[in-house]
């Protein structure tokens, strides 16, 4: 038998053999420890709390990590509760410890799960620690349904959208994948998962180019421009190279004149635009 899992078990059978505390008895414990950091008192109120722990710890073993990690990170939780616990209160320090070793032991199993993170929020922590069991409990309850009518249930009773609950249902139904993973091999060696990754991005030549061509429209734009008189170049640069382009009758209220009036002197200078561009780049015309 491995030392590892003789200890462990040795570890288990001492938790469960370590005296229940009277309710007198564990407040006492907990004020020495409180007041006067005894570190005697907590010890006994930490190891007689540890079978509390392995339970805890027991509920989330499918997860497939280690039990022994599980229960140190249980541990981690009851010397928290212990650190926050008021013996003052009408309180047993079982029910208050709960808590924080669960919230424990479900952090170090979202750390530690994937090496994707995921449940960052408390909506996505219930989701991820529920969905195999109402997942289970609508399989043995109903026929053989679609995916998104099984996950729609699911959200409605999380209370997350379906969405969630599709993306995270398709997580749990496998284990990660390295990108480095070899796919086929062939005479030149094995090919990785990454090769075949498309990357959307353009090409180094294609963004300098269109770089290039953005650079050259806008000089040939500003010599186009002068061509216009003050007014022209007023209501192309309002209505034309503005994000938020102006409205023929805001243009006509500054200028005191009508929005159709507007609208006649914009037309011809974009007429005159285009004749100062092609001019310039007969070549161009497809483009104006």
């Amino acid at each position: 038998m491995p030392k590892a899992a003789s200890s462990g078990r040795d570890f288990v059978r001492a938790a469960m053999k370590a005296p229940y505390l009277e309710r007198d008895e564990e407040h006492d414990l907990a004020v020495r420890w409180r007041d006067d950091k005894d570190q005697a008192a907590l010890h006994r109120l930490t190891a007689a709390h540890m079978r509390l722990v392995i339970a805890v710890a027991a509920r989330f073993r499918n997860f497939g990590l280690p039990m022994s990690d599980l229960i140190q990170e249980g541990h981690v939780g009851l010397l928290e509760a212990a650190a926050r616990f008021e013996p003052d209160r009408d309180v047993r320090f079982s029910t208050y410890a709960t808590w924080w070793i669960r919230a424990s032991i479900q952090d170090y199993i979202l750390r530690n799960w994937s090496i994707v993170r995921g449940g960052t929020s408390s909506s996505q922590k219930a989701l991820f620690f529920n969905l195999r069991r109402l997942r289970a409990r609508l399989a043995q309850t109903t026929d053989q349904r679609p995916r998104p009518v099984v996950h729609a249930e699911i959200a409605k009773a999380i209370g997350v959208s379906a969405n969630d609950v599709a993306l995270m249902d398709s997580r749990l139904s496998g284990p990660d994948m390295s990108l480095n993973a070899p796919v086929h091999e062939s005479e030149s060696g094995a090919a990785d998962r990454q090769e075949f990754l498309v990357d959307k991005v353009p090409l180094p030549d294609e963004t300098v180019g269109d770089i290039i061509d953005s650079e050259r429209r806008l000089t040939w734009l500003r010599s186009a421009l002068t061509v216009l008189n003050e007014r022209e170049l007023k209501i192309v640069k309002a209505r034309r190279l503005q994000e938020d382009g102006a409205t023929l009758e805001s243009l006509g209220e500054s200028l005191g004149i009508s929005k159709e009036r507007v609208r006649q002197i914009e037309s011809r200078a974009l007429e005159k635009l285009k004749v100062a561009l092609l001019r310039e780049n007969p070549d161009r015309a497809a483009f104006v």
